[in-house]
């Protein structure tokens, strides 16, 4: 986005932080408003300034910050996070590990895992496994749409059994 913001305008994504700042407007949809109608920006280009000049993207936060933020009110959920990244680490030594706003991608040469606190009892655990038969456990992407092909419903440290860790062994051998 910062390049193609470069790209359209001529101008870095600091200029247009500076422009948002001297307006002195401080509501999202206000700053998207304001690039569209005074500078011409898209919808998306203009979102993306204002969540960049209110440093409310996930790139604005570092990443401890997300994960406490993920887990807040659901503290007893995060012993799991840290089983599964335990687990997924074991594969190997090109794994990215990218904290997001409300998930953690787990990334080789592509995502082969999505770890998100769902509800306050669950993670739900997506997984890329092209091919792969449904199970009863191991169930449709649902809400992950196509950024995941499965998902696993985990509600305890025990659910991260055999069968999970060799179902996220096969997503991390397929995205290379």
């Amino acid at each position: 986005m910062e390049k193609g913001i470069l790209e359209k305008t001529g101008k870095p994504i600091d200029h247009w932080i500076n422009v948002v700042k001297a307006s002195k407007i401080e509501k999202h949809k206000a700053i998207v408003d304001f690039l569209k109608s005074e500078h011409g920006f898209t919808h998306g280009y203009a979102n993306f300034v204002s969540l960049k000049a209110r440093k409310s993207d996930a790139g604005s936060i570092d990443d401890e910050s997300l994960l406490t933020n993920q887990y807040k009110g659901k503290e007893h959920l995060k012993p799991i996070y840290e089983k599964l990244l335990e687990q997924i680490n074991e594969f190997g030594n090109d794994i990215t590990v990218t904290p997001k706003k409300d998930s953690v991608s787990c990334i080789r040469k592509r995502q082969f895992a999505l770890i998100k606190p769902a509800t306050k009892t669950r993670i739900d655990l997506g997984l890329k496994l092209k091919g792969k038969a449904l199970t009863e456990r191991l169930e449709n992407s649902g809400p992950f749409g196509s950024m995941c092909t499965h998902r696993v419903r985990l509600n305890t440290v025990e659910d991260v059994d055999t069968e999970l860790i060799e179902w996220l062994k096969e997503a991390y051998e397929k995205s290379e």
